[in-house]
């Protein structure tokens, strides 16, 4: 077999993989890591909110006790470009269940000042310590075997540069949430998709940061169209995921002035519910 096609047979681990190098931080002292900010997960020239997301929770992992996020709320300033950032870290409280901590990544202008782009406040654990007991009325969305869903493979072949991230992507979205792709939006804001890295990496926690924002917008299926910049996001993480893809649903119920929810579930292949997230996002109607 050639070397090239026995390499692209070798799945990514946790830990090896093109996420975990493109979040990777350097701890420059206690409290202060740089980042060279990946292009590759970019949308137009904007870098993904939860690719950023990932970036802050593993700079939180290093800077805390405790490693895993159960709760990271996080109001986006100004958008992020590519290239050289410094986040900042501090512990707000240590305890023995749980320790919070907050952060702020900053960039820089074109005249050398700093800029702040995200803050995020979070509070972190271990998920491994949780009791099994769980109680539920929410039910895993139901979404065609992945061969009956389309990617962005499927469509016409974007703009170059456009939308780095779908290569670093598995995604497969439920036909019936892709009218607006056919220029027939159904006007539901709903949005479903079978998710996972286009190297094989399987899940932890702080992928899942990235899954609940990696989707197309929900304003696409109600027939808006254009760049829907994040104001806030909160993202609760509930479980450990099991191996393998994850399925994504996100839903609208309201969009008013000029403003509108995305409602995230993530299940993982044993069926569980292991993360979810509100964000409130602007639209330009």
């Amino acid at each position: 077999m050639p070397e090239a096609a026995t390499a692209a047979a070798v799945r990514a681990t946790i830990g090896d993989s093109e996420f975990d190098r493109d979040t990777a931080l350097t701890r420059r002292e206690p409290g202060v890591y740089d980042i060279d900010l990946s292009a590759g997960w970019t949308i137009i020239s904007a870098v993904n909110g939860g690719y950023l997301l990932a970036v802050l929770g593993r700079a939180l992992a290093d800077a805390l006790p405790h490693s895993d996020p159960f709760t990271i709320s996080a109001h986006y300033l100004t958008a992020s470009q590519p290239g050289p950032a410094v986040v900042r870290t501090d512990v707000v409280r240590s305890g023995r269940s749980l320790s919070t901590g907050q952060a702020s990544l900053f960039q820089y202008d074109d005249e050398g000042h700093e800029v702040e782009r995200i803050r995020v406040l979070a509070s972190y654990g271990d998920l491994d310590s949780l009791p099994d007991d769980v109680r539920t009325t929410a039910e895993a969305p139901v979404i065609p075997p992945m061969d009956q869903c389309f990617g962005p493979e499927d469509g016409p072949a974007p703009v170059d540069g456009s939308s780095a991230i779908t290569d670093r992507l598995m995604l497969k979205l439920d036909p019936s949430t892709l009218g607006w792709a056919l220029g027939a939006p159904s006007g539901k804001g709903e949005m479903r998709a079978w998710f996972g890295l286009a190297d094989g990496r399987d899940h932890d926690p702080l992928s899942l940061l990235l899954a609940v924002d990696a989707l197309p917008p929900t304003a696409f299926e109600i027939g808006l169209s254009g760049w829907v910049p994040t104001v806030e996001l909160t993202v609760h993480v509930r479980s450990r995921p099991a191996p393998g893809p994850l399925r994504v649903s996100i839903t609208t119920r309201n969009l008013a002035g000029g403003f509108l929810e995305e409602d995230a579930e993530v299940w993982d292949g044993a069926g569980r519910l292991v993360a979810q997230s509100r964000q409130l996002a602007r639209v330009r109607l």
